[in-house]
């Protein structure tokens, strides 16, 4: 009998461990990949107490454009103070709980720009700065001050370059950007390019960063990838734009710089960039009843 039953045994072994008839094996479910594109909007050189009609004309635009808000400078005229601060309340102060600043300077026309800081809180850094970063998708995004007698310069060994780079080393990804106020090159004829800036550019350069944005001259303007000294590079070099159009004024543009390829001071807008892995959009969304715009994309270097 014990042969028997080993032999049963032995074929309800192989019932139980086979897989029944026309029944295939379960695969684990696949995870979704996450969708990693974020989107980037704003504009600086916003709200003026004398005049809101532009500073509402772009706050309607960023109030329909869902993501992180960028403000590269001058967000209260004419003096930062805390009046002029409940100006700008009243019109981008409506996306104020996603925006990430950055300070110009009519902020610094209020001593140690307390009233921005004041307003701002904690997310517009250590005032004894006003530069900081974070991290929006698979982006690493620096926001810097260019008012740079008030942070200890910003040439080569100072503070804010030390910082930066250091930041820049401790976030080696494959996508950077950074936005403050002053351009390193304008063709607006208010101001122009601000050289002070390019040690700045040159730590971002040296990085491969990808994309840089200001403000300061009321007028937008978009450059081809460029170094620090204003060569053309289109294999590593950084593409600037000024978006001084969040609706102070409009201001006429000086002798063209090179490498500039899109120009217009008519229209108050916003620059939306759609951020993706290794990738970027952009496009510049004008004011309802204008007509200019500006689009197109790149590759992270």
């Amino acid at each position: 009998m014990k042969p028997h039953f080993f032999g049963v045994t032995l074929v309800l072994g192989i019932i139980v461990l086979g897989n029944p008839p026309n029944i295939r094996p379960q695969s684990a479910p696949s995870t979704p990949v996450k969708d990693q594109t974020v989107v980037l909007v704003g504009a600086g050189d916003i709200a003026d107490c004398k005049d809101l009609s532009g500073a509402e004309a772009t706050a309607k635009l960023v109030e329909q454009i869902p993501g992180t808000v960028m403000v590269p400078g001058d967000l209260a005229y004419p003096d930062g103070s805390k009046e002029n601060f409940q100006c700008y309340d009243k019109t981008w102060g409506r996306v104020k709980s996603r925006t990430r600043p950055s300070p110009g300077n009519h902020e610094f026309h209020a001593a140690a720009a307390t009233p921005y800081f004041d307003y701002f809180g904690s997310v517009a850094g250590n005032p004894e700065n006003g530069y900081y970063s974070y991290e929006l998708g698979t982006w690493h995004i620096i926001v810097l001050n260019s008012e740079c007698r008030d942070v200890g310069g910003c040439d080569a060994g100072s503070r804010q370059e030390k910082w930066l780079r250091a930041d820049l080393a401790a976030h080696p990804v494959a996508c950077t950007l950074a936005y403050w106020h002053k351009p390193l090159f304008s063709s607006g004829g208010a101001h122009g390019n601000d050289p002070e800036i390019k040690p700045i550019w040159q730590a971002l350069y040296e990085a491969n960063a990808d994309v840089v944005v200001n403000g300061h001259d009321h007028d937008y303007e978009r450059f081809a990838p460029q170094t620090p000294e204003g060569t053309a590079d289109a294999a590593r070099g950084v593409r600037e734009f000024v978006v001084g159009t969040g609706g102070k004024n409009h201001r006429p543009f000086g002798p063209t710089k090179p490498n500039s390829e899109s120009r217009d001071a008519t229209a108050f807008g916003v620059l939306k960039l759609t951020l993706k892995p290794n990738a970027y959009d952009w496009q510049f969304i004008p004011e309802a009843g204008k007509t200019f715009t500006d689009s197109g994309n790149g590759s992270c270097h």
